[in-house]
């Protein structure tokens, strides 16, 4: 892990707010901004089987538009498999907003809920079946209907085994999370990793990138494999928090973020101190995914089809740290204008609606948060008092 790092904090403006800088840690990753072909098409069936359980008002869903990520996670996919894609980030998006604000208990409820939909996923046949099992939740409910979608639409054995494997540890981490939410546990670094790979979501995601793939289990399942995993996972963990703790702090739930975890883990840390060292630590994790990208070389014994899917999946796995991050900051919630007198001096408004180096997000209007995209990194504006101060942004 990278020692404990010197740095200077950036001074207050002219109105005694305080400015944290967020490093662009994708600043010279290699992988860029793709989208799937279907996004378009996927994002219109999946949403609106989504609204179709009312569990969103259509301007909450439109807000965190999740088929974008599916389609920025899974660009080479096909129509299908992309559609696949879309409704597991809605589903993702149902339970994180229902568990976020949920105890254990309940959290656990959701859980088995939407575990018995996976499992009754084969007796989905069609949207409008009125003889498939209805689950008590609707969370279930979209769980077995975006399943037995999937499989009806051709995902693969292996693709099937390796999501239900990995869904079910995400399921439990997540009641895990209620828990520590509830007690107010926080854990060490290295605990955190752990529990936070499984809590994101990724490696569900990532079975789907064998949508069509039909990669052995003995290569899918190689240590060299599961460390690319890993690693990909952690860069898009790292980002996640760097950009979600300014609401998260706000509303007090930021108990399962790595800033939180650093700083408690080493509480001499000033919060950019912890973002600085989190930075470092980052570089390090990227520096051992472009070590092993070329995964294919590891085994030169299996055909070549073999091969050029190990590579196909490699990739898959690259890009998603690219898209999570252009999500982030496309995502329309996240635009917003912003009155002068609240940016730093030097920075126009003009500047950052005009310019493709910078952007402003407000996340979701909790805490005021300001984030500004400047010169291959972030600046984010923390306020010293949360209560109200999203009434100086103009929408």
């Amino acid at each position: 892990m990278p020692s404990i790092i010197e740095t200077t904090e950036l001074a207050e403006d002219q109105q005694g707010q305080q400015w944290i800088r967020l490093p662009d840690i994708l600043a010279s990753w290699p992988w860029q901004r793709a989208i799937n072909p279907h996004y378009e098409e996927c994002k219109a069936v999946s949403d609106a089987w989504l609204q179709s359980f009312n569990v969103f008002t259509p301007k909450a869903q439109a807000a965190v538009n999740r088929c974008l990520l599916a389609s920025l996670g899974f660009p080479t996919l096909s129509k299908e498999g992309n559609r696949a894609g879309c409704d597991l980030m809605n589903l993702f998006f149902v339970f994180d907003e229902k568990s976020d604000i949920s105890s254990a208990e309940e959290t656990k409820f959701q859980d088995d809920s939407i575990w018995q939909g996976i499992l009754t996923a084969s007796s989905y046949l069609t949207d409008n079946d009125e003889t498939s099992t209805k689950p008590e939740w609707i969370g279930a409910e979209i769980a077995q209907q975006f399943w037995g979608r999937a499989i009806l639409n051709g995902a693969t054995e292996r693709c099937q085994h390796r999501f239900k494997e990995s869904f079910r540890r995400y399921l439990d981490s997540v009641v895990q999370q209620s828990a520590d939410r509830d007690t107010g546990k926080i854990w060490d670094i290295k605990s955190y990793f752990s529990l936070r790979r499984e809590t994101i979501g990724c490696y569900p995601s990532y079975a789907l990138l064998e949508f069509s793939l039909d990669i052995p289990e003995e290569v899918s399942t190689h240590p060299t494999i599961r460390r690319l995993e890993d690693l990909a996972t952690d860069m898009i963990s790292i980002g996640n928090d760097l950009v979600s703790y300014n609401p998260e702090q706000a509303r007090g739930d930021e108990g399962h973020n790595l800033l939180t975890v650093v700083m408690n883990q080493y509480p001499e840390l000033s919060l950019q101190q912890a973002i600085d060292w989190i930075e470092v630590y980052h570089d390090g994790v990227v520096k051992e995914f472009l070590e092993y990208q070329m995964v294919a070389s590891l085994f030169p014994g299996e055909r070549k089809k073999v091969r050029d899917q190990l590579l196909q999946y490699a990739d898959g796995l690259g890009q998603w740290p690219r898209s999570n991050d252009c999500w982030s900051f496309e995502v329309s919630v996240f635009y917003v204008l912003v009155l002068p007198r609240l940016l730093p001096r030097g920075l126009s408004c003009v500047d950052c609606a005009d310019s493709d180096n910078y952007r402003m997000g407000r996340y979701f209007g909790v805490g005021g948060g300001l984030m500004v995209r400047e010169n291959g990194g972030l600046i984010a504006l923390l306020p010293k008092e949360t209560e109200g101060h999203a009434l100086d942004f103009v929408v």
